[in-house]
């Protein structure tokens, strides 16, 4: 339990709330607005990215948090608001797949929160959410996970339930307990009957991340978690803008650094959050960051994973990393069925702003066609 916003953080966080972000959100803004008429992006979203931008690079991990309600707190309000919108249309279907269901997990401080009807699922996603590990849940993710995973379920007549991992974020917990917590929550699904087979991995940003560090813990076990062996492949793994690099220097950093709702130094801090004192080792981070080290770290996915779906935006800082991550993907496992979208106009974890936007817009739209495949193609075995 991470210990209560003290009276002293309170009064250095009022400065920074009344004066400082609102002075640099006006220069951020006017930024965004001029890069957006240059580019012809959309300016109203492109606002919303500076929004993000001004939060993550003014406010500490600690007072993010305090501003922000607790991935749990998230969960149950969206729950609530939820069913009182199917309740009123008497779509007695959609109540229960929405039963505020929590599992906590071995460890005592991560849970699994799900969506949908885990006892009747013959396929469940595990879902890491995104935030730098220092955010908290969005009641975006859970639009998303509602509109592409849940309804391509019922658009294909495969019962899906989502399992969200609530995961403990720095400066609480450093890596690789959030590995740790992730491995917890797939064991649990497996010790639940799911089958690896019927099992999808996933996360945007961060959560991205955390996806990347499973797959491979899974392929080649980290020496400080507890190891995982699976019988058959999962059914499939998709990555959102995942931050797969700790390094900052390429081209896209100094193409999408003023547009981009990250930055350097906001990634350089966030670094920092996860990795703790141990930062400057070079092999702790190599663990961390999959793309960091030696290309055989990416080896034996396709031991682990039947496919995979990686998104960037062709806007944002991450996207020339993901890019990389991709090719030796590819190179280190020529069996794995890989699917790579560079999608227009978009910055970093797009589709999040469709589920915060509560819109099945176009990113949205593509990861349900992929779902929907892998639960079509997957039925037919």
């Amino acid at each position: 339990m991470a210990p209560a916003f003290s009276v002293g953080e309170k009064l250095w966080l009022l400065p920074r709330l009344t004066c400082l972000a609102p002075l640099k959100l006006l220069g951020t803004a006017l930024r965004s607005i001029l890069i957006s008429l240059a580019r012809g992006l959309p300016i109203g979203r492109y606002l919303s990215c500076a929004v993000v931008r001004i939060l993550l690079g003014t406010f500490a991990p600690r007072q993010i948090q305090y501003l922000s309600p607790s991935t749990k707190e998230t969960y149950e309000a969206w729950i609530q608001r939820q069913v009182a919108k199917a309740e009123n249309v008497g779509n007695v279907e959609i109540i229960g797949k929405l039963q505020g269901d929590t599992e906590p997990l071995e460890d005592g401080n991560s849970s699994l929160l799900w969506l949908g009807n885990r006892h009747k699922a013959k396929k469940v996603v595990l879902f890491l959410h995104g935030g730098g590990y220092v955010s908290p849940l969005l009641p975006g993710h859970l639009e998303w996970c509602w509109r592409t995973y849940i309804a391509a379920g019922m658009e294909t007549n495969v019962e899906v339930a989502v399992a969200v991992l609530q995961y403990t974020l720095c400066p609480e917990a450093i890596y690789p307990v959030q590995l740790r917590q992730a491995v917890d929550g797939f064991s649990h699904l497996l010790a639940s009957g799911f089958h690896p087979e019927d099992i999808v991995v996933g996360g945007d940003s961060a959560g991205g991340n955390l996806t990347a560090q499973l797959l491979c813990h899974l392929a080649q076990p980290h020496p400080a978690v507890r190891k995982v062996e699976i019988s058959q492949p999962l059914a499939g793994s998709f990555l959102v803008s995942p931050w797969i690099s700790r390094l900052t220097s390429h081209a896209s950093y100094s193409e999408n650094g003023w547009i981009d709702m990250l930055s350097g130094s906001i990634v350089e801090s966030a670094t920092k959050a996860l990795l703790g004192p141990e930062a400057a080792q070079q092999s702790h981070a190599d663990l961390a960051f999959p793309l960091d080290g030696e290309s055989s770290r990416l080896s034996g996915l396709d031991n682990v994973v039947s496919q995979l779906y990686v998104t960037a935006g062709d806007q944002e800082v991450f996207r020339d990393q993901d890019i990389a991550f991709v090719h030796s993907v590819r190179q280190s496992n020529p069996t794995l069925k890989v699917r790579f979208d560079v999608q227009q106009k978009c910055a970093h974890d797009f589709i999040l702003f469709e589920g915060q936007d509560e819109l099945t817009g176009e990113c949205m739209e593509a990861m349900k066609t992929w779902m929907a495949d892998l639960l079509v193609t997957g039925n037919n075995h």
